[in-house]
């Protein structure tokens, strides 16, 4: 996986070269998540928090909703962690403070020892889950760094990261002397570092190059991409086509070319379709931004819809853990199937809350004659809402409750579409609540 870097200072996304000189600097935060998110996990990055200068949460939050996000900088407690859940965070990236002498002789100023701090870290595990915890290992010539990168701890990278594996799923592995330079990273130490422990592994600092990044994948591990994703001297695009596990691919015989496998599913998780794809067709795919595949009936690239004008319109991709299949999420203008049926797994489409909203959206955007829905204006569905609550309310028997509960989520659900609100932001909402 291909991880973009969103590293946040005074309110604005900056690039700093060795944590100190600001290289470049946007205040597109919201729309850079966006178009990450098509390609992978977003690391969102709280500078001024990790170096006690301030926060920028009420930046950070929104972003948490728009992308798969996993969040550092400046998390020093458990509750602060599960709060980052609660706004919709997927993981949680801890530094500094899984380093401090539990004692707290540093804390007083009598120059104590660094250690690494299991009761902070158990503390962690416990309230977010093992799996949701990625510990930075950052490290500078072998040895781990605190505070921005201004602090030496005197603590080894490898052993500091088999010590910290039995709480945290990921490690993220900085190389602090390449950060920011586009120098290409320490190769030599993220192999040891892979050799000694078993949990997952992100590196960042210095990769500038796709060789690095087919080099990193194939000993296992994810990339982490900052200035030279925001310099333009990689795409993520490539990036991510560079990840893959090509070798581990079926072999399409014409031309002896690499394919993997490609299941499609919508954005409510409704599984539409699978096919292949090539280095070549899944470069259009990200260029277009419909789902291309490779044909091995036709062979040759095939966009699904090319003809029938049912394309897939590309919302994310994801690649499995060994990296040699592909998770497509997009949305279908028409029936996928070339039967006609709305997936190829099944005739029928799923009635999920989202498309009702859908067909509510629809009705708005282009009334038709006799649609009921289109009559609906602001005053009259709030009346119908406070009507069919009272309904539900007084309602005995199972259908009767079936029934005016069916009536009181359609009349909520147009009044969200008028409001501008998505069942997602509903959905979201309830998310929340449950990781508080």
């Amino acid at each position: 996986m291909v991880i973009a870097s969103i590293d946040i200072q005074n309110s604005k996304v900056v690039q700093l070269k060795q944590g100190k000189e600001l290289i470049l600097q946007r205040d597109n935060a919201a729309d850079l998540a966006e178009e990450f998110n098509r390609y992978g996990e977003v690391a969102v990055i709280d500078l001024d928090a990790a170096m006690g200068k301030g926060s920028n949460l009420d930046m950070i939050k929104p972003l948490l909703r728009k992308a798969e996000c996993r969040v550092g900088g400046g998390i020093r407690t458990p509750e602060q962690a599960r709060e980052l859940i609660g706004f919709g965070a997927q993981k949680i990236i801890i530094g500094s403070s899984a380093f401090r002498d539990p004692s707290g002789k540093i804390a007083s100023g009598m120059n104590g020892e660094f250690a690494v701090n299991v009761t902070f870290l158990e503390a962690m595990s416990k309230k977010i889950g093992r799996e949701r915890l990625i510990a930075a290992v950052d490290a500078r010539n072998g040895e781990i760094v605190v505070d921005g990168w201004k602090t030496p701890t005197g603590l080894d990278l490898i052993q500091t990261a088999k010590a910290v594996e039995p709480f945290a799923a990921e490690l993220l592995f900085t190389c602090v002397e390449r950060e920011g330079t586009m120098t290409g990273t320490d190769l030599a130490a993220v192999r040891k570092l892979r050799e000694e422990v078993s949990c997952k592994i992100t590196v960042a600092g210095g990769v500038s190059t796709l060789s690095e990044i087919e080099e990193i994948a194939a000993l296992g591990c994810d990339v982490q991409l900052g200035m030279a994703l925001y310099t333009g001297k990689i795409s993520l695009a490539d990036a991510f086509t560079a990840s893959l596990n090509w070798k581990k691919g079926q072999t399409c015989s014409a031309d002896s070319r690499s394919l993997l496998p490609v299941i499609v599913q919508s954005s409510d998780d409704q599984a539409l379709m699978t096919g292949f794809t090539d280095s070549v067709s899944l470069a259009e795919t990200f260029k277009r931004g419909n789902v291309c595949f490779f044909s091995r009936t036709k062979n040759r690239l095939w966009m699904k819809g090319e003809s029938s004008g049912n394309v897939l319109k590309l919302i994310r991709i994801r690649a499995d853990c060994d990296r040699d299949a592909l998770l497509a999420v997009a949305e279908p203008t028409g029936p996928v199937c070339h039967t006609g049926a709305w997936s190829c797994f099944v005739a029928g489409r799923n009635y999920t809350w989202k498309y009702l909203q859908d067909i509510i959206a629809e009705r708005f955007r282009n009334p038709v004659s006799g649609s009921y829905t289109a009559t609906l204006d602001d005053d009259l569905v709030r009346e119908k809402v406070m009507e069919e609550a009272k309904e539900l309310c007084e309602a005995k028997t199972r259908d009767e409750i079936v029934w005016e509960a069916a009536d009181l989520l359609y009349f909520s659900t147009v009044l969200m579409t008028r409001a501008g609100i998505n069942v997602q932001d509903v959905l979201d909402e309830l998310d929340r609540r449950h990781a508080k």
